[in-house]
């Protein structure tokens, strides 16, 4: 059902595309990869791609908040429930440590990374929307207006190119990771 749902959607264009991102990022899954999704259409119609790129922003970053104000309310039992065997122990040490970089790795980088239960986590800790709003719109900015341009530029070629590059872009979501970091402990040591 989810399949047919996807290929529907897909075929209504840009609006299907900031319908199936509103889904996708509101913890519903998809049927298919929305980021090749994405550049299949900057390959096939590039004409409208930048505009499915800007509605993809626009219906991630409503899904997210949809996500988050749906763990302010219950969150805490589905973070039980989705990390048991202190899973969800782990995961609230790490949000206590790295904070809303949780969340900003995974927006950007399309290898597949648990920000469903990093949103989950700030929305039960309470972090201000404000600020995850911040961080997702920067993230899915940079993900999704790449991937358009990696479509428009490379053609048919840019899916092999993401494939071949996968772990030259994990080693950047890493060293992006220890520079935003080390930002944020020295400004956290120099505010003291």
């Amino acid at each position: 059902m989810l399949a047919h749902l996807t290929h529907v959607l897909v075929a209504w264009g840009p609006l299907g595309i900031l319908l199936l991102s509103i889904l996708d990022s509101s913890g519903i899954p998809v049927a298919a990869v929305f980021d090749a999704l994405l550049i299949v259409i900057a390959v096939e119609r590039p004409s409208v791609a930048w505009w499915c790129a800007g509605l993809a922003v626009v219906g991630s970053t409503t899904g997210n908040v949809i996500l988050f104000h749906l763990s302010q309310r219950g969150g805490q039992r589905f973070l039980t429930k989705e990390a048991p065997d202190g899973r969800a122990a782990r995961f609230r040490a790490w949000f206590r440590r790295y904070g809303l970089l949780t969340v900003f790795i995974p927006a950007l980088i399309p290898i597949p990374m648990p920000m469903k239960l990093f949103v989950i986590t700030a929305g039960v800790f309470g972090t201000p929307l404000a600020e995850l709003l911040g961080v997702v719109v920067l993230a899915r900015v940079i993900r999704y207006f790449g991937e358009v341009w990696l479509g428009v530029t490379l053609g048919h070629e840019s899916t092999s190119y993401l494939k071949t590059h996968v772990w030259q872009f994990a080693g950047y979501a890493v060293a992006l990771f220890a520079v935003l970091y080390g930002l944020v402990f020295w400004r956290g040591r120099t505010a003291r």
